[in-house]
C-alpha cells in the first residue's frame, strides 16, 4: 500500500471514530423553549480523549507485538545455537512472553476504559 493510500485509510479510521462523538454533542440540543445552564454542542474534548484512547491501544498492541517477537526471537536463536538447552529454555521464554502479553492487555484495557468515562 502506497503513503497515500495509508495515510487515506487513517483518516477514514480517524473519522469513524471521532464523527460519532462529535454528533454526540448536536444530539443533545435543547428545544426552542428551553434555556439551558451550559451551551451544547460537538464535544471536542470527548473527542480527542477518543482519539488518544485509541492511539494508547494500538501504540500498547504494538509494543507488546514487538516485545513478544524479541522473546521469542531470541529463544530460537539460542535454540540454534545449542539445541540441546531447549527445553531448559522454554519454560522462562513462556512466562515471559506471557508477563509481556499481560502488560500489554492491561494497557488496552485501561485505554478502552477511558472512552467509557
Amino acid at each position: 500500500m502506497r503513503k497515500s493510500g495509508k495515510a487515506l485509510l487513517l483518516l477514514v479510521v480517524l473519522g469513524a471514530v471521532c464523527v460519532p462523538v462529535l454528533a454526540e454533542g448536536d444530539a443533545n440540543t435543547p428545544d426552542k423553549g428551553d434555556s439551558p445552564a451550559e451551551p451544547t454542542g460537538p464535544s471536542w474534548s470527548k473527542a480527542v480523549a477518543t482519539l488518544g484512547a485509541c492511539f494508547g491501544a494500538a501504540l500498547a498492541a504494538m509494543a507488546g507485538g514487538f516485545g513478544v517477537s524479541r522473546i521469542g526471537g531470541a529463544c530460537i536463536e539460542s535454540i540454534a545455537r545449542q539445541p540441546e538447552a531447549a527445553r531448559d529454555m522454554f519454560a522462562p521464554m513462556v512466562v515471559a512472553a506471557g508477563m509481556v502479553e499481560v502488560g500489554m492487555l492491561f494497557a488496552i484495557v485501561v485505554c478502552l476504559l477511558s472512552l467509557f468515562m
